[in-house]
């Protein structure tokens, strides 16, 4: 099975963890779910600076997707990696609008550990940024 385009533009630019390279993928209205934040982070800049952030924490070398759901509208990336000793499971969740930005992406992590150590890691990253 092929990858849509959709999907494919966010595996091309996700590895950057870059603010700017994110940016063309993002509507304008999107929504970020955490899986630590109980409200949903609505807006470009918002999602934007839980991704990147996201990806400054999470994206460093052992970080990979492990399993692919793709229907072109909507995908489940799950992903592994460790941070701080600690293993982390988790899955994305992203829908895109009819013009091919991200609309919506909800994080989902496994063990409780590993959610631990993320909003530990993200808060840090966040406090240093000024955020």
């Amino acid at each position: 099975m092929s990858r849509s385009a959709n999907l494919q533009k966010w595996l091309d630019v996700f590895p950057s963890h870059q603010p700017g390279d994110l940016a063309p993928l993002i509507a304008d209205d999107a929504v970020f779910h955490s899986p630590v934040v109980h409200t949903p982070q609505a807006g470009k800049a918002k999602v934007i600076a839980y991704l990147s952030t996201a990806g400054q924490v999470l994206g460093h070398a052992d970080f990979r997707y492990v399993r692919e759901i793709d229907n072109g509208e909507s995908a489940m990336l799950e992903f592994a990696c460790t941070l701080s000793g600690v293993f982390i499971n988790g899955v994305d969740i992203i829908q895109w609008s009819e013009d091919g930005k991200i609309s919506d992406f909800k994080v989902m992590v496994r063990p409780l550990k590993g959610m631990q150590a993320i909003h530990a890691a993200m808060k840090a990253a966040f406090e240093q940024a000024g955020r």
